[in-house]
């Protein structure tokens, strides 16, 4: 499942945009950081358990956005749904 975070279509990166994601029923499945700051994990991780979206833990932020193919280190990601693989 993390190649699906290397395409831009399927993903999106940074906490208001996994957040806004999971909110709005549109993510399959989150990533975030263990070394983001602690109350960003913490507020994404509990979106994720309310709206029983899974929720995989990267070791960094630079790991995580390696896995999304961007430059700027991201605390988390997510897997949009309903995308399908071109």
């Amino acid at each position: 499942m993390p190649e699906r975070l290397k395409k831009r279509e399927m993903r999106v990166v940074g906490v208001r945009q996994s957040l806004r994601a999971v909110r709005e029923g549109n993510a399959e499945m989150v990533f975030v950081a263990m070394d983001a700051d602690p109350r960003l994990r913490q507020q994404v991780e509990k979106e994720a358990e309310a709206n029983g979206v899974p929720l995989r833990l990267v070791a960094t932020m630079e790991e995580l956005a390696a896995l999304c193919r961007v430059d700027v280190p991201s605390a988390a990601a997510a897997i949009r749904k309903n995308h399908t693989a071109d």
